[in-house]
């Protein structure tokens, strides 16, 4: 069992390796096997291209923090800036259209009913994506991920928001001051909890 890593801010370097991790951590996701189907080949093919588009838009921000060895990595949004833009959708719309196919329609139903549910809450630090790999799962690498930007929103007084896609991770994001404040369901697919973390 290995120790809590050093987290660090990510950069561009760390790409293939925050992408790779978070499409294992994400391998039985149910928002991610709902999108993406259940072949074997999904995390290479759809998953590490998915999340490696998602972290280069997030490093704009500063915001993405890792390991060395690729544990994990935690893809924030600062105030401000958690919309999915325009273009952000268009960077992804090869890989979804690929991968969902038919279900296209439903995704984007589904985003923004997400997008909507978020829209609720002021301003605040978002976690759009948070994953350790199943190897270093039990080592606090999450917990350790999560701490920057959670000192930061203590610091500022602000909150922070995320949506859990397993209903078996609220505990552990409750341990760490989030609370449930609603539910978003796809359409004919999985349901989602967003979570809200007020200031410490």
């Amino acid at each position: 069992m290995g120790t809590t890593p050093a987290v660090r801010p990510a950069t561009t370097d760390d790409l293939d390796g925050m992408a790779h991790a978070l499409s294992l951590s994400f391998h039985d996701d149910p928002v991610m096997r709902w999108l993406f189907g259940d072949e074997p080949p999904r995390p290479v093919r759809y998953l590490r291209p998915f999340f490696a588009i998602e972290g280069r838009r997030h490093l704009q921000h500063r915001t993405v923090y890792t390991a060395d060895g690729h544990p994990g990595a935690a893809y924030w949004d600062p105030p401000g800036h958690w919309k999915s833009s325009p273009m952000s959708i268009l960077r992804l719309a090869p890989v979804m259209v690929r991968g969902i196919g038919r279900r296209t329609a439903k995704a984007l139903q589904g985003l923004n009913r997400m997008e909507k549910a978020h829209a609720d809450h002021p301003d605040h630090y978002y976690l759009a994506v948070l994953g350790t790999r199943p190897d270093r799962q039990g080592e606090g690498v999450g917990s350790a991920l999560m701490a920057p930007v959670l000192a930061t929103c203590d610091a500022e007084g602000i909150g922070a928001y995320l949506e859990s896609s397993k209903e078996s991770n609220i505990p552990f994001y409750r341990r760490h001051g989030f609370e449930v404040v609603g539910e978003v369901t796809f359409p004919s697919g999985p349901t989602i909890w967003p979570m809200w973390r007020d200031p410490r």
